[in-house]
């Protein structure tokens, strides 16, 4: 829970600070944990969806990163943190017995 809102004030911090660096910091941040919670999910669950699904979300992610700061990093940023959601989502659902 922690993590949740480091990373939430982070993210917040780099829009009303007015810096990107703590913006970017708060997205690499995301993106690490996102990328070994997925990792552990996958290997966990042994489904393919909602690992590609979230691997196209974080290089989204990674894509904002490189970017400059403005309109286009947030765009990729809120399509990765979406497919990255999903990802966690599909991995949440897999392990429920089909009904």
């Amino acid at each position: 829970m922690l993590t949740i809102v480091i990373v939430s004030f982070l993210g917040a911090g780099g829009h009303f600070l007015l810096s990107p660096e703590i913006h970017r910091v708060g997205l690499a941040i995301a993106l690490i944990i996102a990328a070994v919670a997925i990792g552990w999910g996958a290997l966990r669950h042994r489904r393919a969806a909602p690992f590609v699904t979230a691997m196209v979300g974080l290089t989204f992610m990674g894509g904002a990163l490189a970017m400059p700061h403005g309109f286009y990093e947030v765009v990729f940023t809120m399509i990765g943190v979406a497919l990255v959601a999903t990802g966690h989502f599909l991995n949440l659902r897999s392990h429920l017995p089909a009904r």
